[in-house]
């Protein structure tokens, strides 16, 4: 994993521009702590931070590559899974190579297979190359956005990074809120529409799409989408290939040159990696190494809900003992939680899941001590139907995202001011829209038929915010974070499976569960849904309300000029209930939705945006 950054501008010579291309990347020092370079010509700039976790000695970037008569430059983040299947390719068609890098690979790859590399790459991946002959530049990003990719226009500059703070360290650009941003962060936030970002004319590619950059200005395509088609497959046939597509995607995903171990909750999607991956350690269980996560005083304070039914430290004791694992159990505490929520903010660029952030931040800062890569189950609940709005009636009917119902009461949380911003409004309209996208079949059940609409909204919107918590959270502790379920086979496969079958016995995640039922305890397996671990300890919220009360004293807060002060006030003073519904999912609760106005405030005034309305 690593990030980078670029300019192309067409005008103007910027081969002497060193020192803004130093500056963009000096932003991106977390995502690769090992190894740094840059690659200048006349109409083009590259850099790029490396984090070392294939061939150490021939990955280097930006690395360039030169082929009949032309040169081809490449700056790229991420893994590609398929190298072995994509090298045999090209040494049939006469390509050689110095090591056995995924960069060196894609790079060729692009060479030999043009426009179209994309389709035939499996893996998470954002990345740039600059053809020296045609003077363009290519650009993509991998199926479901697992890899960040952001850029801009200025002056006659197009400017892109794998942050949106090393755009904004471009002198430029300047950090600019609007009305549309407005929206984005207090309508769908901390999710986004995907392809934008809160900041004014900075967006960014689109998950499953390609462009080229060139003289005529930028021109995008979609490679990748779900395709609606029957599904063919008995239930064992379905069966089998669920479990073909797992172990193949987990062995794919546990190729490294460094140190790698997993994320264990004991829920079933982190104990499915685990158990899979378990079969690759059989000869080195000293090298099988997991990671669980937990808070000060949490078996004092853990309270049962409907969301959060059981704690984790017995399931994770069950996989431990069955396994074998190397494991490491992290503990976190009250007073970190909080002071993390600025980092945090900024290794998102703009505020985002509060606690739920801060501590995968801090979690992944521990597990980076003794690993360089980890396998999280991320994205389960996204494909196999996991979460309580798949269920829920309330959540089917609300003809809004099931996640975020609380739209009165976001609409209360601006300032009475602005008239003009209508959330209910714009949320409608991101709603409707993406719901448009959404293809049917003519033998779908009306069942199946909702259950798709609800199903599309959450891969490509709820799953995106939490594949962007992923990918900063862990890279801004310089960590690689893979995220096996979210192979684009198996999204696809169970895009098609009917409702009746994915939710089988009527349960979250039955499909699943059925599958797993003779690999993994039956105590696992039956395990109710629990979701990231949080920290119920009461000082958690007593140090949040602390930050909030000293935002509020200050009379030049940012955070007063957009918001409701006198909600926010009544907010802290019911610790939370005057906001009578979750802000987002199940999770960010009075607490969080706290924790997030903090963040605002620290993002307005860490990044200073111009606000125009």
């Amino acid at each position: 994993m690593c990030g980078f950054c670029g300019i192309v501008n067409y005008d103007i010579n910027i081969s002497g521009n060193s020192q803004i291309i130093r500056s963009m990347f000096d932003t991106l020092s977390s995502r690769g702590p090992d190894e740094e370079g840059i690659f200048l010509d006349d109409c083009v700039n590259l850099g790029h931070k490396r984090l070392i976790v294939i061939d150490p000695e021939n990955g280097s970037q930006p690395m360039s590559f030169s082929y009949q008569g032309n040169k081809y430059t490449i700056v790229y983040n991420g893994q590609i899974y398929n190298t072995k299947e994509l090298k045999k390719i090209l040494i049939e068609n006469g390509f050689d190579f110095d090591g056995h890098s995924d960069t060196e690979i894609l790079l060729k790859a692009y060479v030999h297979f043009g426009y179209e590399v994309p389709k035939y790459l499996n893996g998470i991946f954002s990345f740039a190359i600059w053809d020296n002959k045609q003077k363009e530049l290519f650009i993509a990003r991998d199926h479901f956005g697992i890899k960040p990719f952001y850029y801009t226009f200025k002056n006659n500059n197009f400017i892109f990074g794998s942050e949106i703070k090393s755009i904004l360290k471009h002198p430029d650009v300047s950090p600019i809120i609007d009305t549309l941003g407005l929206c984005e962060l207090f309508g769908i936030g901390p999710s986004h529409t995907p392809g934008l970002t809160p900041f004014k004319d900075i967006f960014e590619l689109k998950p499953g799409y390609f462009a080229v950059f060139d003289r005529n200005g930028l021109k995008m395509e979609q490679y990748f989408a779900l395709k609606t088609k029957p599904h063919e497959d008995n239930f064992e046939e379905t069966c089998e290939k669920i479990k073909f597509y797992l172990d193949d995607s987990i062995e794919k995903q546990l190729v490294s040159d460094v140190p790698l171990g997993m994320m264990l909750s004991g829920g079933l999607d982190s104990s499915i990696i685990t158990a899979y991956a378990s079969k690759h350690f059989s000869d080195s269980k000293d090298m099988f190494k997991t990671f669980s996560v937990d808070y000060v005083d949490n078996d004092i304070n853990f309270k049962k809900s409907d969301f959060q039914p059981n704690a984790d430290k017995e399931f994770i004791q069950l996989m431990i003992d069955k396994y074998g694992c190397n494991h490491t159990n992290i503990v976190l505490d009250t007073p970190e939680l909080a002071k993390s929520l600025e980092q945090a903010m900024i290794a998102r660029d703009m505020p985002g899941m509060a606690d739920v952030d801060s501590s995968l931040y801090l979690f992944c800062k521990e597990i980076k001590k003794d690993v360089s890569v980890v396998l999280s189950g991320e994205c389960s609940d996204e494909i196999f139907a996991g979460y309580p709005w798949f269920f829920r009636e309330d959540a089917l009917s609300s003809n809004t995202f099931p996640w975020s119902i609380a739209i009165r009461e976001r609409q209360k949380l601006l300032n009475p001011a602005f008239s003009n911003i209508n959330l209910k409004e714009y949320i409608d309209c991101r709603y409707n829209q993406a719901l448009s996208e959404v293809e049917f079949l003519d033998s779908d059940s009306m069942e199946t038929i909702e259950k798709r609409k609800i199903s599309y909204l959450t891969l490509n919107w709820w799953m995106q915010t939490l594949l962007d918590r992923s990918d900063r959270m862990s890279m801004a502790s310089g960590l690689e974070l893979r995220v096996p379920f979210c192979d684009y086979r198996l999204v696809q496969y169970m895009w098609n499976v009917p409702w009746e079958m994915k939710a089988l016995n009527g349960r979250e995640k039955g499909l699943l569960r059925y599958v797993m039922k003779d690999i993994l305890p039956k105590e696992i397996v039956d395990r109710k849904k629990s979701p990231y671990p949080k920290t119920h300890n009461p000082n958690y919220l007593k140090a949040v309300k602390n930050i909030l009360e000293d935002i509020l004293e200050k009379p030049d807060a940012p955070i007063k000029t957009i918001l409701n002060e006198n909600y926010i006030k009544e907010i802290l003073s019911t610790d939370g209930n005057a906001f009578s519904r979750p802000w987002f999912g199940q999770l960010m609760t009075g607490p969080q939705l706290m924790a997030y106005i903090c963040q605002v405030n620290m993002w307005l005034e860490k990044y200073q945006p111009k606000i125009e309305l």
